[in-house]
């Protein structure tokens, strides 16, 4: 079961549901991924709407990861994520919001 308060979010692909998670682990993949950006230009383009595909991926392959999932990108390329891009888009949202929001 899904647990907001640890900043866990859920995502459904290929009718399987996942708890993705951002990890001290998975942030720092997720940082070496985005090469000479920083997280801090990634939240700007999600909190401005000037995110791209690429970014959506990346943020939810890293939560992927965080919540325990062994796949990689390819796996995600021909998967079918329940409610298309724009639920994985609301998901990668959320979980940076969550990675970075303190519980209450």
């Amino acid at each position: 079961m899904t647990n907001p308060m640890t900043g866990e979010v859920s995502l459904t692909i290929d009718g399987q549901a996942f708890d993705c998670k951002l990890t001290l682990g998975a942030l720092a993949a997720l940082e070496t991924g985005l090469g000479d950006e920083s997280l801090i230009d990634l939240i700007r383009r999600f909190e401005t709407s000037a995110f791209s595909s690429r970014d959506v991926m990346a943020v939810v392959i890293a939560g992927l990861h965080g919540g325990g999932w062994t796949g990689n990108s390819d796996d995600l390329m021909t998967a079918k994520i329940e409610g298309g891009p724009v639920e994985a888009a609301k998901a990668a949202a959320l979980m940076l919001a969550r990675a970075f929001t303190p519980p209450i």
